[in-house]
Protein backbone atom coordinates (compact mmCIF):
# COMPACT_ATOMS: atom_id res chain seq x y z
CA UNK A 1 0.00 0.00 0.00
CA UNK A 2 1.48 3.14 -1.23
CA UNK A 3 0.39 7.06 -1.34
CA UNK A 4 -1.86 7.36 -4.48
CA UNK A 5 -2.90 3.60 -4.40
CA UNK A 6 -6.90 3.02 -5.01
CA UNK A 7 -8.29 1.99 -1.58
CA UNK A 8 -9.18 -1.52 -1.28
CA UNK A 9 -13.17 -1.69 -1.28
CA UNK A 10 -15.28 -3.61 1.26
CA UNK A 11 -18.31 -3.95 2.89
CA UNK A 12 -18.20 -4.47 7.00
CA UNK A 13 -20.77 -4.14 9.40
CA UNK A 14 -20.94 -1.36 12.33
CA UNK A 15 -21.89 -1.63 15.87
CA UNK A 16 -26.29 -1.43 14.78
CA UNK A 17 -24.98 -4.17 12.41
CA UNK A 18 -25.56 -1.40 10.08
CA UNK A 19 -23.31 -2.05 6.62
CA UNK A 20 -20.36 0.39 5.79
CA UNK A 21 -19.05 0.51 2.26
CA UNK A 22 -16.58 2.11 1.61
CA UNK A 23 -16.84 2.88 -2.20
CA UNK A 24 -20.01 4.59 -0.66
CA UNK A 25 -18.36 7.57 0.80
CA UNK A 26 -16.48 8.67 -2.83
CA UNK A 27 -16.30 12.04 -2.33
CA UNK A 28 -15.46 12.27 1.37
CA UNK A 29 -12.42 11.76 2.78
CA UNK A 30 -12.57 8.48 5.31
CA UNK A 31 -10.07 7.91 8.22
CA UNK A 32 -9.84 4.18 8.35
CA UNK A 33 -8.22 3.63 11.82
CA UNK A 34 -7.45 -0.18 12.98
CA UNK A 35 -7.47 -0.98 16.68
CA UNK A 36 -7.14 -4.44 18.54
CA UNK A 37 -9.54 -4.49 21.30
CA UNK A 38 -12.90 -2.69 22.59
CA UNK A 39 -12.72 -1.65 26.18
CA UNK A 40 -9.27 -1.35 26.36
CA UNK A 41 -7.07 1.32 27.68
CA UNK A 42 -5.22 2.75 24.61
CA UNK A 43 -8.55 1.49 22.26
CA UNK A 44 -10.21 3.71 24.14
CA UNK A 45 -8.24 6.57 24.69
CA UNK A 46 -7.91 6.85 20.99
CA UNK A 47 -11.81 6.11 19.94
CA UNK A 48 -12.70 8.97 22.71
CA UNK A 49 -10.52 11.53 21.28
CA UNK A 50 -11.36 10.69 17.17
CA UNK A 51 -14.74 10.98 19.26
CA UNK A 52 -13.69 15.00 20.70
CA UNK A 53 -12.22 15.58 17.44
CA UNK A 54 -15.65 14.66 15.10
CA UNK A 55 -16.93 17.90 14.62
CA UNK A 56 -13.98 19.12 13.20
CA UNK A 57 -13.54 15.79 11.20
CA UNK A 58 -17.07 16.53 9.90
CA UNK A 59 -16.81 20.34 8.71
CA UNK A 60 -13.39 18.74 6.79
CA UNK A 61 -15.76 16.31 4.94
CA UNK A 62 -14.22 13.53 6.99
CA UNK A 63 -15.84 10.41 8.22
CA UNK A 64 -14.14 8.14 10.76
CA UNK A 65 -14.47 4.75 11.41
CA UNK A 66 -13.25 2.41 13.75
CA UNK A 67 -12.14 -1.22 13.19
CA UNK A 68 -11.24 -4.29 15.00
CA UNK A 69 -12.02 -7.66 15.23
CA UNK A 70 -14.70 -7.49 18.17
CA UNK A 71 -18.47 -8.25 16.90
CA UNK A 72 -20.80 -5.79 16.58
CA UNK A 73 -22.52 -6.44 19.73
CA UNK A 74 -18.99 -5.74 21.59
CA UNK A 75 -18.45 -2.57 19.51
CA UNK A 76 -22.32 -1.65 20.64
CA UNK A 77 -21.29 -2.05 24.66
CA UNK A 78 -18.17 0.18 24.10
CA UNK A 79 -19.83 2.84 22.35
CA UNK A 80 -22.40 2.85 24.62
CA UNK A 81 -20.42 3.08 27.61
CA UNK A 82 -18.16 5.42 26.71
CA UNK A 83 -20.35 7.58 24.43
CA UNK A 84 -18.35 7.43 21.32
CA UNK A 85 -19.98 9.32 18.22
CA UNK A 86 -18.01 7.46 15.54
CA UNK A 87 -18.51 4.39 13.58
CA UNK A 88 -17.04 1.00 14.57
CA UNK A 89 -16.61 -1.90 12.56
CA UNK A 90 -16.52 -5.31 12.87
CA UNK A 91 -13.77 -7.33 10.79
CA UNK A 92 -14.27 -10.36 12.35
CA UNK A 93 -12.21 -12.68 9.52
CA UNK A 94 -9.67 -9.73 9.04
CA UNK A 95 -10.07 -9.51 5.45
CA UNK A 96 -9.94 -5.71 5.95
CA UNK A 97 -7.43 -5.36 8.57
CA UNK A 98 -4.56 -7.76 6.17
CA UNK A 99 -5.74 -5.36 3.17
CA UNK A 100 -4.29 -2.70 4.62
CA UNK A 101 -1.31 -4.24 6.45
CA UNK A 102 -3.25 -4.28 9.60
CA UNK A 103 -2.73 -7.55 10.29
CA UNK A 104 0.78 -8.49 11.22
CA UNK A 105 3.39 -9.93 13.08
CA UNK A 106 4.02 -8.36 16.39
CA UNK A 107 6.09 -9.72 19.08
CA UNK A 108 6.24 -8.91 22.69
CA UNK A 109 8.63 -10.10 25.35
CA UNK A 110 10.67 -12.23 22.53
CA UNK A 111 7.65 -14.42 21.43
CA UNK A 112 5.86 -13.34 17.95
CA UNK A 113 2.51 -13.75 17.07
CA UNK A 114 -0.26 -12.49 14.24
CA UNK A 115 -2.18 -9.32 15.62
CA UNK A 116 -3.26 -6.15 14.90
CA UNK A 117 -1.56 -3.26 14.08
CA UNK A 118 -2.84 0.09 15.57
CA UNK A 119 -2.39 1.83 12.18
CA UNK A 120 -4.58 4.57 9.91
CA UNK A 121 -5.39 5.03 6.27
CA UNK A 122 -6.48 8.32 5.57
CA UNK A 123 -8.29 7.89 1.97
CA UNK A 124 -8.95 11.33 -0.28
CA UNK A 125 -12.44 11.59 -1.59
CA UNK A 126 -11.50 9.82 -4.85
CA UNK A 127 -10.99 6.62 -2.97
CA UNK A 128 -6.81 6.87 -3.33
CA UNK A 129 -4.45 6.73 -0.13
CA UNK A 130 -3.93 9.85 0.60
CA UNK A 131 -1.42 9.23 3.96
CA UNK A 132 -0.72 6.21 6.20
CA UNK A 133 0.33 5.75 9.50
CA UNK A 134 1.85 2.11 10.18
CA UNK A 135 2.53 2.84 13.69
CA UNK A 136 0.65 4.75 15.87
CA UNK A 137 0.13 5.78 19.62
CA UNK A 138 -3.29 6.36 21.20
CA UNK A 139 -2.78 9.44 22.42
CA UNK A 140 -2.87 12.37 20.76
CA UNK A 141 -3.06 10.11 17.40
CA UNK A 142 -6.34 12.05 16.06
CA UNK A 143 -5.02 15.69 16.54
CA UNK A 144 -2.03 13.81 14.35
CA UNK A 145 -5.11 13.12 11.58
CA UNK A 146 -6.38 16.28 11.54
CA UNK A 147 -3.52 18.18 11.09
CA UNK A 148 -2.51 15.39 8.44
CA UNK A 149 -5.88 16.17 6.77
CA UNK A 150 -6.19 19.63 7.12
CA UNK A 151 -2.58 20.45 5.07
CA UNK A 152 -3.72 18.06 2.57
CA UNK A 153 -6.77 19.60 2.03
CA UNK A 154 -4.70 22.92 1.78
CA UNK A 155 -2.41 22.10 -0.65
Amino acid sequence: MKIGDKATDFNLKDEDEQTFTLSKNLGKWVVLYFYPKDNTPGCTTEALEFTAALADFTARNTVVVGVSPDSCQSHQRFKVKHDLGIRLLADPDRQVMKAYGAWADKSMYGKTFLGVVRSTVLIDPQGRIAHHWPKVKAQGHAAAVKETLAALQSS
